[in-house]
């Protein structure tokens, strides 16, 4: 009986080392992920994408809890980053365009080297016609009206090392609300492809 009770006990200690280990680039391929049921972490990305039938690029962010090596829950923020002209105007007005929301993410086999995440950000921001700074230290605002965003995405992901992980994925920007514009919300929603680096305790 004790004999079957040690057999019992290593096998549950073998399978719970097992389920713990996580499978990175660095340290032989294999570190400790632990069995965290709360955790967190954050990440950056740019995205290539267009705007206005342009292209463009925008750059952000998101973060939040990790629950049981799962499903990510916190918030995010994107704005577009290069300089898009307003065309018909003689003046130097420039699009520009932020939004920001609450994220949910589901990470599949998170401890697998490769492995592959999705999730969506649903929230709001605005859209503006603008000029940069002149001699008075002021931006004139000519068009802004405020936007509802939804952005689900897919991520293919690789971890670095155990609190590092790098991904690529695909995204679609629909926006929708700016019926005041001179641009539909058709020309501000497009699909796009990101890169980005997440760092945290995974």
């Amino acid at each position: 009986m004790k004999t079957f009770t040690l057999v019992c006990a290593l096998i549950l200690t073998a399978l719970f080392a097992q389920a713990q280990e996580m499978e990175t680039l660095s340290a032989g391929f294999r570190n400790k992920g632990g069995g965290k049921k709360l955790s967190a972490y954050g990440a950056l990305a740019g995205t290539v994408s267009t705007f206005d039938d342009r292209f463009a690029v925008l750059t952000g962010g998101y973060g939040g809890v990790f629950l049981n090596k799962k499903i990510m829950l916190g918030a995010g923020v994107y704005n577009l980053t290069n300089s898009l002209k307003v065309d018909n105007f003689n003046d130097d007005r420039r699009w520009n365009l932020w939004y920001t929301g609450g994220v949910v993410e589901y990470v599949h086999n998170s401890d697998k080297l490769f492995h592959w995440s999705a999730g969506a950000l649903i929230g709001g921001g605005g859209v503006s016609q603008r000029t940069s700074y002149d001699k008075d230290k002021k931006d004139h605002v000519y068009e802004s009206d405020g936007v509802f965003v939804v952005e689900p995405y897919i991520n293919a992901e690789i971890n670095i090392t155990s609190y590092l992980r790098i991904f690529a994925g695909g995204t679609w920007r629909q926006v929708m609300g700016a019926d005041g514009m001179s641009i539909e919300n058709s020309k501000m929603s497009a699909p796009g492809f990101r890169l980005g680096v997440k760092a945290g305790v995974f």
